[in-house]
């Protein structure tokens, strides 16, 4: 095959398809949009210029569209890195931000490597809803302030631009309605003189690109061990938001995407952001779900132009983006919160028919995260708390059933279930080693030894019953309940 042909066939099919470009170009210009007073205000959480959570989330975009592993997914500067870095910065200054965020990058593409993203297998279904419920609540609360204490005309735009992105796809769906609402209400409030609060009130716009350079710190020992607990923090909490939000799209596009190098792209895009002055991010729910469900992108091009956008917005539109009412942002968020939602989760038949152990597990979910406002200590406490649940529950399915020979000379003990921690726990109690005959036979044919802490149970019930004099004999044990039990039988305890 000639190098022609080979780039050829490397093509994207979606490249000569104008109907996606023209989706995927609306679509990233729709974020662009939606990220100016986003990366604003959390720039003011970390403490730093509003021109260097807007970096960031150019930086962050338009590196993450080439090296990440999930198509059309959004990464910018995002509350919950703010969050963890702020107080760095409050202490040690902005040198130490920058260095924290291009060492959360070596971390997590050291974490992706060694391969992180497969413990997303332990995420259970009922933790993935109430995160996407938390984050739908909590895009909602981030817009509450913007409802509050603001001219009366403010509530008329909302209601006014939920109305047109409601109604538009109803006449044409070519362009992405949320654009419409944008465009509209821009136009009635500049026109007609409407004092409302606007993008430009959140801060100053940038007027020119972010230039490399070093962070501005000592390089010693020192700077590392006080920067590392933080870039460790970010690292995991950016790896968390991403990996969940990765999993959400696939789930939203029927499509897999590549968990090792979208984690390790992160990484290599924080770097990438540090090293340019910015605050650092990860991949951002709401403006993801603008991209993916509202507008309909698929495809690494509105990822890439919504980072372009953004810069070309605030450089060469900065006056017209600064008049765009925050009503029309709000009106956005709002729709990608109803959007956002799972509603059948709550519905009242799916109450009734779900077990409560995966209620809890979701409301648990949702309510350390609206409380926390950190969708990663949410999900940890849901998925540990979900273990719990299983863990309890598969231990009650461990059974012994006792029979003995008619001749009482000896006694076969079955036991059926799954034996680990939870389980064998109990199961020294379950025999009666006074009453038993001389031979007690253990059959394990129905149930598989998972850990060491159920080998170091049946080793104390061969003891007790060898201290009244009598045999015991296990026998069924599968392969690999036989492997786990021979190399461990008898080396659990400084007794023999």
């Amino acid at each position: 095959m000639s190098p022609a042909a080979r780039l050829r066939a490397l093509r994207p099919d979606w490249l000569d398809d104008p109907k996606v470009w023209r989706t995927e170009v609306l679509a990233g210009l729709v974020v662009a949009l939606a990220l100016i007073p986003e990366a604003i205000s959390f720039s003011i959480i970390a403490g730093v210029d509003p021109a260097i959570g807007l970096f960031a989330s150019f930086t962050m975009a338009v590196t993450i569209s080439v090296v990440g592993g999930r198509r059309a997914m959004i990464s910018a500067a995002t509350g919950a890195v703010a969050l963890v870095i702020a107080p760095l910065n409050r202490e040690h200054g902005f040198g130490y931000l920058v260095a924290a965020v291009i060492l959360a990058g070596v971390f997590q593409v050291l974490l992706g490597a060694v391969g992180i993203a497969r413990l997303m297998r332990f995420v259970p279904r009922s933790v993935m809803v109430g995160f996407v419920n938390a984050l739908a609540i909590l895009i909602f609360m981030a817009q509450v302030p913007e409802m509050h204490d603001v001219p009366w005309p403010v509530y008329p735009l909302i209601a006014a631009g939920l109305a047109l992105m409601v109604l538009f796809p109803k006449v044409t769906k070519v362009i992405p309605a949320p654009l419409v609402s944008i465009v509209v209400l821009t136009v009635i409030t500049v026109a007609a003189g409407i004092a409302v609060p606007t993008v430009g009130d959140k801060g100053a716009l940038p007027s020119s690109l972010p230039t490399p350079g070093l962070p501005d710190v000592p390089f010693t020992l020192d700077t590392l061990t006080t920067v590392a607990p933080y870039a460790l923090a970010m690292a995991l909490v950016g790896l968390m938001e991403s990996l969940m939000t990765a999993r959400l799209v696939d789930d939203i596009t029927d499509t897999r995407s590549n968990k090792t190098r979208e984690s390790i792209g992160q990484g290599i895009a924080n770097i990438v952001t540090g090293f340019l002055g910015g605050m650092g991010g990860c991949a951002m729910i709401g403006q993801t779900m603008i991209n993916v469900r509202v507008s309909g992108a698929r495809t690494r091009l509105s990822t890439f132009l919504a980072g372009a956008f953004l810069m070309v917005l605030c450089i060469v539109f900065g006056p017209v983006v600064s008049d765009i009412p925050m009503a029309a942002l709000v009106a956005v968020m709002v729709m990608v919160c109803c959007a956002t939602f799972d509603w059948h989760s709550v519905a009242p038949g799916t109450l009734k028919r779900m077990p409560a152990g995966e209620i809890t597990v979701m409301v648990l979910t949702v309510a350390v995260v609206v409380a926390t406002h950190n969708l990663a200590i949410g999900v940890v406490v849901g998925s540990v708390t979900a273990m719990v649940i299983f863990a309890k529950r598969v231990a009650h399915l461990a059974e012994v059933t006792a029979v003995t020979d008619p001749d009482g000379t000896q006694v076969v003990y079955r036991v059926t279930g799954e034996l680990f921690f939870a389980s064998s726990n109990d199961l020294v109690t379950r025999f009666d080693y006074a009453g038993d005959p001389g031979k007690v036979v253990i059959d394990l044919s129905a149930t598989h030894i998972w850990d060491a802490s159920s080998v170091a149970a049946l080793d104390a019930i061969e003891s007790k019953y060898a201290q009244r004099g009598k045999v015991v004999e296990i026998i069924g044990l599968n392969q690999p309940s036989a492997r786990i039990h021979e190399r461990l039988s008898g080396e659990l305890t400084g007794s023999h």
